[in-house]
């Protein structure tokens, strides 16, 4: 009797061994993604990378950006698809050069999926090419060139939830023409896509208005010594100067122009290139009153105070720039893509189709972000743009802090001086 129950357990082993062995297994994974696949082995993470700038004058910047990122990933629970999260990158020197070398650096690896930056608009432009070339989607937190998502030159993997210049030049000179009635303004750049794209918009936009451009002066970002350009603008007697820089030149600036004769009162504004109290701390007492175009964070909604606490605390400081709400839309939006897209074998591996990876992204649509609501067009902004005009005050100055509410917007409050 024993005998025969051993027989048929063994019977029924061999048979289900036969059943599984017939049985039709899954087809192994094909790419056809024109641009190839990325394919993720069970145990290994999810690549995306930055390109910011960490070092230097600027480093305030990329470090916001990179803090919004990571916030992002922690608020997956650091996993997509049960695969953790890599987030490395390269330090891009807010530089032409830099962003070059750090895409190159980027791009020689192949599990790199997508990149978070540049912060520069410099560095973008030699860069998209090398990122599109190499099928890895890039999309910028704070790159605002319009020349970045021009359709005659704007690179396919290139993408950004911030701003184009063309809405922020605009809504610094409507508010010097209309709010403050200043008809007589001179500018500064620094050659930069950035800097002389910004200028550029707001002299169209000043002059479109009836409003006169006495000087629309360049200098180099390295530039310590602004007496020379001062003077200069200085004898066009101007009742405004606009510089849109960064802040190693926008803080000499600042620091000497009250030393320049004819420039002791002249009111100043810059842009969202030097909203950081690095600027402040940088360019002293005379930075008290200035104006700033910058992203109205005031507006922004789907958990920005949750946010922004979290930020506050886990980095044990003050938001350091403006841009750190588009990093985490910008992260959220390629994991977003990722998902949507990733083919998953029983074992876990993931394969993402690059092409299929660039497809998503641009066709998100009404993306409830902490900046708004994010849909990307046919040239890669992405960019619900908010533009606010903001007043350092005593208080700012004193504690280094930048101002959370704007004195006008469009659509906002009138100023009253």
């Amino acid at each position: 009797m024993k005998a025969k129950v051993l027989l048929f357990v063994v019977f029924v082993v061999a048979m289900a061994f036969v059943a599984t062995a017939c049985a039709p297994s899954a087809p192994a994974f094909t790419c056809t993604d024109k641009v190839g696949c990325v394919n993720i082995a069970p145990n290994d993470p999810i690549h995306v990378a930055y390109s910011m700038v960490l070092s230097g004058a600027d480093a305030t910047l990329g470090q916001d950006t990179k803090y919004g990122a990571e916030i992002a990933i922690d608020d997956k629970g650091g996993k997509v698809l049960g695969h953790a999260v890599k987030f490395d990158g390269q330090d891009d020197l807010c530089s032409a050069e830099g962003g070059q070398t750090a895409a190159t650096k980027i791009a020689a690896d192949k599990t790199v999926l997508a990149v978070i930056g540049t912060n520069c608009s410099s560095g973008a432009v030699p860069a998209a090419p090398i990122y599109t070339s190499a099928g890895i989607v890039i999309i910028s937190p704070s790159n605002t060139a319009v020349v970045l998502t021009d359709p005659a030159k704007r690179q396919p993997f290139y993408f950004r939830t911030a701003h184009s210049d063309k809405f922020q030049g605009a809504t610094a000179a409507k508010f010097v023409f209309a709010q403050l009635k200043l008809k007589n303004a001179a500018a500064i750049h620094d050659g930069s896509p950035y800097a002389q794209g910004l200028a550029q918009v707001f002299k169209e936009t000043y002059e479109k208005l009836g409003g006169k451009m006495t000087a629309f002066e360049a200098i180099s970002p390295d530039d310590k010594d602004m007496k020379p350009v001062l003077t200069r603008i200085a004898a066009t007697k101007p009742e405004f100067l606009y510089y849109p820089i960064f802040i190693g030149a926008g803080a000499s600036i600042a620091a000497q122009i009250r030393d320049v004769p004819g420039m002791e009162k002249v009111p100043m504004m810059g842009a969202d290139g030097i909203f950081s109290p690095d600027f402040l701390k940088a360019g002293g007492k005379n930075t008290i009153s200035m104006f700033h175009s910058s992203p109205d964070l005031s507006v922004m909604t789907g958990g920005y105070a949750d946010f922004k606490a979290k930020y506050e605390k886990k980095y044990n400081t003050k938001v350091l720039a403006p841009f750190h709400a588009h990093a985490y839309d910008g992260m959220n939006i390629v994991i977003a893509a990722i998902e949507k897209v990733a083919v998953k074998d029983p074992d876990g591996t993931l394969h993402i189709g690059r092409q299929a990876l660039r497809d998503a992204v641009a066709a998100t649509k009404d993306f409830k972000g902490l900046t708004g609501n994010l849909t990307c067009d046919a040239n890669g902004d992405c960019a619900d743009p908010h533009i606010a005009i903001y007043q350092i005050t005593q208080d700012n100055f004193s504690k280094l802090e930048m101002p959370s509410k704007p004195i006008w917007s469009e659509g906002g409050p009138d100023y009253k001086p």
